[in-house]
């Protein structure tokens, strides 16, 4: 059983090294940029947040960067930075594409961003705090006594009482005889 186990879970290590993600890169119409990006991760569901990264190491891109889509608020990244982290839209169709259009020295590049399936659970509201203490330990007290409201709850008992006597007597009669 042991044996079993272990080579299980080698074959998942394997396969998850074997069949890494790629991360989103693509190029508006087809061309190249002199520039790479990406969009991490390249699913999201509606409200998430994604990775936004501009790759300066080739020097395709110096200056600051717009990047722009229809699921998200535009957003720059400056010319120091290389990534930023931003938040899709709410209210997105599920299973569209988005696409994701990164602007840098007069050159766009652009991806797909796709929304998964299920929508985020909205927050619950975090109550506010009692100002003051809240006044507890007056139940059964003489300030909430009425006369009218005792009877009726004595009736009802002792009518529960009456049948649950009337009905006992009625049954054991029956059995008794037989």
């Amino acid at each position: 059983m042991h044996a079993i186990r272990a080579a299980s879970a080698a074959l998942l290590g394997l396969g998850a090294l074997a069949l890494p993600a790629q991360p989103a890169v693509a190029a508006d119409g087809g061309g190249t940029t002199p520039f790479g990006f990406s969009v991490l991760p390249s699913t999201i569901t509606a409200g998430g947040q994604v990775t936004l990264r501009i790759d300066r190491s080739n020097g395709g891109c110096k200056g600051d960067v717009t990047i722009t889509s229809g699921i998200f608020d535009s957003v720059r990244i400056a010319a120091h930075r290389s990534s930023t982290t931003t938040t899709v839209d709410f209210d997105l169709k599920v299973g569209a594409v988005y696409r994701v259009t990164f602007t840098c020295d007069g050159a766009s590049g652009s991806t797909g961003l796709t929304v998964a399936g299920s929508r985020p659970v909205t927050p619950t509201p975090v109550p506010d705090a009692v100002p003051r203490a809240v006044r507890a330990g007056a139940g059964g007290t003489v300030a909430g006594f009425d006369l009218r409201e005792v009877g009726l709850g004595a009736a009802l008992v002792a009518g529960s009482v009456g049948a649950a006597y009337h009905f006992s007597r009625r049954r054991a009669g029956e059995d008794g005889g037989a």
